[in-house]
């Protein structure tokens, strides 16, 4: 005999997961590029600590090339959306 099991027990998939990690890097992005051109990788890394975002995303952030980027670069490169 088989139970049902109930939807909200169904694994995580990918999509479902990258979610808050989209709105937190377009947050992120948003409060940074405001007014702002341009923005180098180093202060980019230091406000994502000071908002405290999972290790996952400073990981991704720290691996970005020395350099500044443009919002739409920088969210093409970490997966977020341009604001």
């Amino acid at each position: 005999m088989t139970e049902d099991v109930p939807v909200t027990d169904a694994p995580v998939t990918d999509a479902v997961a990258d979610e808050p990690d989209t709105r937190r890097i377009d947050e992120l992005l948003e409060d940074l590029y405001h007014g702002q051109e341009r923005i180098s990788q180093a202060a980019i890394y230091r406000r994502a600590v000071a908002a405290e975002l999972p290790a996952r995303l400073l990981t991704r952030i720290a691996a970005l090339p020395q350099g500044e980027y443009a919002v739409d670069e920088v969210a093409d490169l970490l997966g977020g959306s341009v604001i």
